[in-house]
């Protein structure tokens, strides 16, 4: 009978040996999945969309000096004299 427990530890022993994942299978797995992943999401691009604005509105004055929030950030910003 004690052969039959030393097997059955050793066939144990080898079982938890073959299902344990190894660092290295873990990243080898994780690599590839990205690799995919990137492959995927390379053949789903989209066009790029015309802009909407014209020469006029992209060249118009956007700051303007008088606007209360600008006077306020210069109102607290200031040195001290």
């Amino acid at each position: 009978m004690k052969t039959d427990t030393s097997k059955e530890n050793k066939e144990n022993k080898e079982n938890k040996e073959k299902k344990s994942v190894g660092r290295r299978d873990v990243l080898r797995t994780l690599g590839l999945g990205a690799g995919a992943a990137a492959a995927v999401a390379a053949t789903h691009v989209e066009p790029a969309a015309a802009d909407s604005e014209t020469n006029d509105e992209k060249r118009k004055a956007r700051y303007q000096a008088n606007s209360p929030d600008i006077q306020n950030y210069y109102r607290v910003n200031r040195y001290p004299k």
